[in-house]
């Protein structure tokens, strides 16, 4: 259940749920999305505070009226007052046309994507630049957050300041607090101008950092991991009671009534499951789905480098910032009961060949996609070991080989297997792989032309196989690894793609090869995208407001972004007998 904001109703959710207890129905409030200044709260790490986001997609005003502070979107500066944001120069509050700004390292966020595509769909149709520009709601961005952050270090308990903490990694805290004060910064503003002011939603954008590195939730930088399902459910009560003690805390600061929901994304790892357990729990709650369909920072450039594959391009940041508006939307203003792209049921079909996935839908019918994503894959024997995403595995973890996954009905796929599933065994499926494929086997290496004064190396390839990486080189960069192991495996970004006569050339800049390890005539390549995914997505007719935009990596610049939702990345989930 969720709220419904402009209407006086309530929708109750019908569909079956395999992850919780039905969710009780939330109190309503008044029509926040009407009001003259809207706030739309940020918080999380460095997915939240666009680290590596670079270059800019937005770094002028498009007209949508919507603000940020003078200070930017980011408010929390290591130096500046960040643990007495009282403090801060009430000049740097003035509201400014909300665009994109850099920071060192920091640039584009979710933030235009997000106020911008609320306001198209708050405005209508009607899109005249000067009408939508001068009239409510106008929509104020913040963010107070930084990367690299555990859920408690941004939380009132601040344990960033604790003295357990490496003193590297302490910064003076305040995220928090300075989340509140510029609430406050924000009500006086309105109230100067004349204007209401309220905050409808609060984003969440956390959970790298708690993932552990044996699959669990690591809860502070000194404790040990929580193995699972314990370090979930840890995390899943943490996030419950942020959302309830910030929607608190602001409440009592703006004086608006009823609890302010929280949308969240799914990050990867162990809390990203926890995120989708703390929205099945709390009404309050709404996960809005994965990221992992959008470019990531790998193609980001700035101060001569390349940015890290687990962060968003800038395209990327704003593109999500409208999937998150779009949910947004469907919630507060459409009263939705939005569930994500996710599995309801699995099931073992009578032969025992098959496996039956029913799925709760968005918007149907089910769709396996092979025009934007290259299809997931990695072979083995005479199926693979995963296939669009899916694999399939037993208490031993031995994995049970799939020769096709089809699409069965708008809402149910089959997953079709190299042999029969056992009697007397327990199964469980899961959703996420980085594999793109094999793209064949190294025929020669040679040395390439520098590249902004940097070395690099070429890898040959027997063949044409540019039609099999070309969703791969659509969206940009892509690894490729030799798939060995120890210190033998070779990993790097191919950032280059060409056909010399019978022969494709992979090229790379050494500097990034992973622990300055070589490649060897005779390897067999593998391909992989920067995120885990999978191929699963629905049929979401949803329209963006912004297209890619950055022409440097690439080919789809100039394209708007799809809006489909993706199926979550899930694990180990139980598959039963019919």
């Amino acid at each position: 259940m969720k709220y419904l904001y402009s209407f006086a109703a309530v929708f109750v959710l019908l569909a079956t749920r395999c992850y919780s207890d039905e969710k009780p129905a939330p109190p309503l409030d008044s029509p926040v999305l009407e009001k003259g200044i809207v706030g739309l709260w940020l918080m999380g790490q460095s997915l939240c505070d666009g680290s590596e986001s670079l270059p800019l997609v937005t770094p002028t005003d498009h007209g949508w009226g919507n603000y940020r502070f003078k200070r930017g979107v980011r408010t929390w500066a290591y130096g500046n007052h960040c643990d007495k944001p009282e403090e801060r120069s009430n000049e740097q509050f003035a509201f400014v046309p909300l665009t994109a700004t850099t920071n060192g390292g920091l640039g584009e966020t979710i933030a235009n994507g997000l106020a911008d595509h609320l306001k198209s769909a708050a405005f209508g149709s009607h899109h005249n630049d000067t009408k939508r520009e001068a009239e409510a709601p106008h929509f104020l961005t913040t963010y107070a957050g930084q990367g690299g952050r555990f859920i408690d270090e941004l939380s009132s308990i601040d344990q960033s300041t604790d003295v357990r903490t490496p003193a590297s990694r302490r910064h003076g805290g305040g995220y928090y607090q300075t989340s509140l004060d510029d609430a406050r910064r924000a009500t006086v503003q309105a109230k100067a101008m004349g204007k209401d002011f309220t905050i409808a939603a609060l984003i969440w954008m956390q959970g790298e950092a708690n993932g552990g590195p044996a699959g669990g939730i690591v809860p502070n930088r000194w404790g040990k991991e929580l193995k699972r399902p314990a370090g979930q459910e840890w995390y899943r009560d943490r996030l419950i009671d942020y959302r309830k003690k910030w929607s608190h805390d602001l409440q009592a600061i703006t004086g608006q009534s009823g609890e302010i929901p929280m949308f969240t994304y799914q990050t990867l790892g162990p809390a990203g499951e926890a995120q989708l357990m703390a929205a099945d729990r709390d009404p309050n709650i709404t996960m809005v789905g994965p990221h992992y369909m959008v470019p990531s920072a790998i193609n980001s450039r700035y101060a001569g480098r390349y940015g890290d594959p687990i962060h968003m391009s800038a395209d990327g940041e704003r593109w999500y910032g409208e999937q998150v508006a779009k949910v947004v939307h469907r919630v507060l203003r459409e009263g939705e009961d939005w569930q994500p792209l996710r599995p309801r049921k699995v099931w073992i079909a009578p032969a025992r060949t098959s496996v039956l996935v029913d799925f709760q839908v968005p918007r149907p019918p089910l769709v396996l996609d092979q025009t934007f994503l290259p299809r997931e894959q990695y072979s083995m024997d005479d199926g693979f070991h995963s296939l669009y995403g899916f694999q399939i595995r037993d208490a031993a973890r031995a994995v049970s080989g799939i020769t096709a996954v089809e699409i069965e009905s708008p809402t149910l796929i089959r997953i079709q297997l190299t042999a029969p599933l056992k009697e007397d065994a327990q199964y469980t499926l899961s959703y996420g792989l980085p594999y793109a494929g094999q793209v064949g086997t190294i025929a020669g290496i040679r040395k390439g032309p520098a590249v902004a004064d940097q070395s690099t190396t070429e890898l040959l390839i027997d063949g044409n196989v540019g039609r099999q990486l070309k969703l791969l080189i659509a969206e940009g960069a892509f690894h490729v690894t030799n798939m060995l192991t120890g210190d033998a495996y070779a990993r790097v970004p191919v950032r280059y793609v060409n056909k010399e006569d019978e022969i494709t050339v992979l090229r790379f800049e050494n500097r990034e090869r992973r622990n300055n390890t070589d490649f060897a005539v005779g390897q067999t390549l593998t391909t992989l995208r920067p995120f885990s995914y999978g191929n699963l997505r629905d049929s979401d007719p949803e329209k963006a407001i912004y297209r890619f935009a950055d022409p440097a990596y690439g080919t789809r610049v100039g394209q708007f972004y799809p809006l489909w939702n993706w199926c979550v990345l899930f694990n180990q989930f139980p598959i039963s007998e019919r």
